[in-house]
């Protein structure tokens, strides 16, 4: 479209992953399973969560958050990427569009503080377990909870009024799959300078705290491990806490390698593949990663089971 006219857009169309249509066929199921594996996963997991008394638990009610969030993030996301898939209308509202990348970037967000105090959890639990209790009630894993989702909602509705202020005329084309803010910024008529100086600090400061959080964390952790004389405890804590950095690894990683560190250039194939991690991947892989090898949320499934 050209720029002279300035007719302002209000709908945009998702280049999606990929144009060829054998190669959309292929896809379309692969991704339907694994939305309806992430949906099962999470749903269940929260739904054991709050059936088994059992698990009624500071670190079983993170965890329930955090597959709620998870839910979120995937759900903002995926449906609509199915549908374009199947269809040759790849179209968006603008207001649409704001709506999908508000509630994508809140859980996402969210996500980032769940994760920094799950860690924090797990460093009371494991390097202070007699006053474990009473450092971490569930009280106060509420409070951290609400604040996590209340944080989320903040910062992308921040970023949403900065989005009002653009109008968008050169192009209504979205390289990606769904609303990425960084593509919104490149086909906007209005300088985004001050969107992008926003996002950097926001973006870096949230990422770069409640990383620091959980690699503080987690060191603590490593001694207190490492000084444990009894292998089953070690053995114990390392199963947890190794679910939980190998799920913050692939989390974080993608999050800098795209918000924080930005390639210049057009979008590719790479940024797609990286952004499909954190949209869709981890929340698949979360709740296996957290339970499977959890033996109090087996036991739980197992009881459940057993009672219906």
């Amino acid at each position: 479209m050209a720029e002279g006219n300035r007719t302002l857009i209000t709908e945009f169309i998702f280049m999606g992953l990929t144009d060829h249509p054998k190669l959309k066929a292929a896809l379309f199921p692969l991704f339907l399973v694994i939305y309806l594996i992430t949906m099962v996963g999470n749903l269940g997991l929260i739904a054991l969560i709050w059936k088994d008394s059992h698990l009624h638990t500071p670190m079983y009610l993170f965890l329930s958050s955090l597959a709620f969030a998870d839910s979120c993030t995937t759900s903002s996301v995926t449906p609509k990427m199915l549908l374009n898939f199947l269809s040759t209308n790849h179209e968006i509202t603008l207001a649409e569009c704001f709506v999908q990348f508000y509630f994508m970037g809140s859980s996402a967000t969210t996500e980032c503080f769940l994760l920094s105090v799950m860690a924090y959890d797990r460093y009371l639990a494991i390097c202070n377990p007699l006053l474990y209790r009473v450092l971490m009630s569930n009280r106060l894993c509420t409070q951290f909870i609400a604040v996590a989702y209340l944080l989320g909602a903040l910062h992308l509705a921040i970023h949403v009024g900065l989005l009002l202020r653009l109008t968008f005329c050169r192009s209504n084309i979205i390289q990606y799959y769904y609303c990425e803010i960084l593509q919104l910024f490149n086909i906007s008529c209005i300088d985004p300078t001050i969107n992008v100086f926003v996002l950097l600090i926001l973006a870096t400061s949230i990422q770069v705290f409640t990383f620091v959080t959980v690699l503080v964390s987690y060191i603590r952790v490593l001694f207190a491990i490492l000084r444990k004389k009894s292998d089953k405890g070690r053995s114990k804590a390392f199963s947890t806490c190794s679910a939980h950095l190998l799920s913050v690894s692939l989390f974080y990683g993608t999050l800098f390698l795209i918000y924080v560190c930005p390639g210049s250039g057009p979008v590719g194939d790479k940024e797609k593949m990286l952004s499909l991690f954190y949209t869709v991947i981890i929340p698949l892989l979360n709740p296996f990663v957290y339970s499977l090898r959890n033996k109090e949320v087996i036991g739980a499934f197992r009881r459940v089971m057993k009672n219906t």
